[in-house]
């Protein structure tokens, strides 16, 4: 851990790729990289003894427009020899977006030992630190979940009820050009976007990057992300909703949040703006 992280409400979710290179042979360790496109990351070269996590395949239900179940997490965990003893460690491609997306999941569900590993993949790669293409193989575990923290998620009822409300605010972070529908998804995305373009009424715009450091993909240090979300309307009296397209980029900013700014009430729409810009009924402002 950095003596930067040091200042953070939660320093201890957060540690740097020094600290994964001190513990990369560590059996009290499991690292897992956590990937959108495993075939151009994860398989062309990954951090020692470290494991996949897909997000398509891993992070989501397989039928059902969800997150993985209960049941489908203790699998995963179990199947990497993951026991509640041991420290877990993610990061990822894209700035650490799906490996945050994985922290809020494995929180919903209570894991507690879990940190992200600052800078994610971009970082490694940037310092030119070892990669390997071989895959570890560990002893299976029998991981048993918790029942999910329904106090991390909401669903879209829920944001209809509240929209306007005084006392909650909703954080839309995607692009600029998002947000005012002028596009519908991400260039890099554009099967994944909805029948409308725009935002959910009443949201700021503070887009996720905003909160990084471009050089190396690390989180700005607390006085910047105060500052930037406070100016907002963002405070911490407030119960705070982030969303964006499908929920990832949305859950790195309510890890800065709620982690990193010590927020008591931070909870995430993974349903998004592919879910509710297609929902019929529910309005939208551009």
């Amino acid at each position: 851990m950095s003596q930067k992280a040091t200042s953070y409400a939660h320093p201890e979710v957060l540690v740097d790729i020094d600290w994964v290179q001190n513990n990369i042979n560590n059996p009290k360790v499991r690292i897992a990289e956590v990937d959108y496109d495993p075939s151009s990351n994860y398989l062309q070269g990954h951090i020692p003894n470290s494991v996949l996590f897909d997000w398509r395949k891993d992070m989501n239900d397989p039928v059902t427009r969800d997150i993985l179940s209960k049941e489908a997490l203790e699998q995963l965990l179990s199947r990497v020899g993951y026991t509640p003893e041991m420290t877990l460690v993610l990061y990822g491609d894209f700035n650490n977006w799906f490996a945050a997306f994985a922290f809020w999941i494995f929180k919903y569900y209570r894991v507690e030992n879990i940190k992200l590993m600052n800078g994610g993949r971009k970082k490694w790669l940037l310092e030119d630190r070892q990669l390997t293409k071989d895959i570890p193989s560990f002893t299976p575990s029998r991981y048993k979940a918790k029942e999910p923290d329904e106090s991390l998620r909401v669903y879209r009822e829920y944001v209809k009820q509240i929209l306007h409300s005084k006392d909650k605010v909703l954080v839309d972070v995607r692009s600029p050009k998002e947000f005012t529908g002028e596009i519908t998804a991400p260039p890099e995305y554009p099967n994944e976007h909805a029948q409308r373009g725009g935002h959910i009424p009443g949201a700021i715009n503070i887009p996720w990057a905003l909160a990084v450091n471009d050089a190396d993909g690390t989180f700005k240090p607390r006085e910047e992300l105060e500052k930037l979300y406070r100016e907002k309307g963002v405070t911490p009296d407030k119960e705070v909703i982030t969303y964006c397209r499908i929920g990832e980029r949305s859950s790195h900013t309510w890890f800065v949040l709620k982690y990193l700014l010590g927020y008591g009430n931070v909870r995430n729409y993974d349903g998004s703006w592919t879910e509710w810009g297609n929902a019929v009924r529910f309005p939208i402002e551009k």
